[in-house]
């Protein structure tokens, strides 16, 4: 696997489309060849189910397994109904683990060690391994944020976004100098946007003269069909590929994917 491929999606407030966009991402990767691996490290096991999977308790196939030490990475991948699209399944078990590895100095670096771990023993060719992290900054996001290569930020168009990334940036500060200094922020994809309403444009200019490039152009709207998909465990780029919410999905994985060819083209 080539450097810049682990990518987590994160933010720590909820309910800004985080795992909307780890579902529909890793499905528009897939539909174009691409092998992805989604990582659920949510408690609530939303991208699980919403992957069709299930997230009940006590399942030893987890990513729960992973970081107490019980199961290799190997063990634990579950093939989902789509192509080209393996996940790792979470459940509540997880909200657990923090306690129960208080002791252990090196537990930021837990997740990192198992995924390159896997990927050197197997040889496994995943074009992303994406990391869908709690709406928190806990001990499981600094996890992934020391095992990732790149962030992806999902900022919602309301009142008080920008403040929230205030105190993700100075986290993600903290980590690039203490514990992990490659990580980079890939981009930060807006959503949640209604054009009827004047603060959403005025959330994305404050976010595009602060971020600049790093914002993407494709625009997530607000969408009843997105919030409906994972109900039927399935993407929405399956559930109806033809509403806005797929489209912009659509778009943003072809955006995402033109960024690698940027990247190759500048080396």
């Amino acid at each position: 696997m080539t450097k810049g491929k682990i990518i987590s999606v994160i933010n720590q407030k909820g309910g800004v489309g985080k795992t909307t966009t780890v579902i529909n991402l890793a499905a528009g990767l897939s539909f174009q060849g691409k092998k992805i691996l989604v990582i659920d490290l949510d408690p609530q096991g939303n991208a699980t189910t919403g992957l069709g999977l299930s997230n009940v308790e006590n399942s030893e196939q987890t990513i729960y397994s992973v970081l107490n030490g019980t199961k290799n990475i190997s063990e634990v991948i579950q093939k989902t109904e789509f192509n080209n699209l393996d996940l790792i399944t979470s459940n509540v078990d997880l909200s657990g683990l923090e306690i129960e590895i208080a002791g252990d100095n090196r537990r930021a670096f837990i997740l990192k060690e198992q995924i390159m771990a896997y990927l050197n023993d197997s040889g496994a060719i995943y074009s992303y391994i994406l990391i869908d992290c709690p709406p928190s900054l806990s001990l499981l996001t600094i996890m992934a944020l020391v095992a990732s290569n790149s962030l992806l930020i999902p900022l919602q168009s309301e009142f008080f976004a920008l403040e929230g990334l205030t105190q993700l940036m100075k986290t993600i500060g903290r980590i690039k100098n203490n514990l992990n200094p490659d990580l980079d922020i890939r981009g930060i994809l807006i959503t949640m946007y209604d054009k009827r309403n004047k603060l959403s444009s005025e959330v994305e200019k404050e976010a595009r003269d602060y971020f600049k490039e790093k914002v993407y152009q494709t625009v997530v709207p607000r969408n009843v069909r997105l919030s409906e998909a994972p109900s039927h465990g399935v993407p929405v780029l399956i559930y109806d590929k033809t509403c806005s919410g797929s489209k912009s999905y659509f778009d943003f994985t072809e955006e995402f994917l033109n960024q690698d060819k940027i990247l190759v083209s500048a080396a």
